[in-house]
């Protein structure tokens, strides 16, 4: 399901990450409390996520502005999420943040949403 976002401009933070052998030791369930906990954060406006075979991923979260994004990054479980990513779950990832100033769609059937 694509996510439904607010006209622009807002931020996106989009993670790019290679997982380790070792993944399955607890990050499942740290990803679903870091999506809850996200979701009470202000500013927050949902995430798209999809991992290949391959085990390459992309997560893009979305936030209203990037005060925003920054309070998320700063929040004391998420902290913790990070570290524990870097010394578990991720051999490799990038963070690239984007001010979305544009945007277009296309839903053939009307089923996207």
């Amino acid at each position: 399901m694509l996510l439904a976002t607010p006209a622009p401009p807002y931020v996106a933070i989009i993670f790019t990450s290679m997982r380790t052998a070792d993944d399955d030791a607890g990050y499942q369930a740290m990803a679903v409390e870091m999506e809850r906990l996200a979701a009470r954060q202000p500013g927050y406006l949902g995430i798209e996520s999809a991992r290949g075979a391959d085990g390459l991923g992309i997560s893009v979260s979305y936030f209203r502005t990037a005060d925003d994004a920054r309070g998320w990054k700063a929040h004391a479980d998420h902290l913790g999420a990070q570290r524990l990513g870097r010394e578990r779950w991720y051999r490799a990832y990038s963070v690239r943040i984007a001010e979305v100033q544009r945007e277009y769609a296309f839903d053939r059937d009307g089923s996207a949403k």
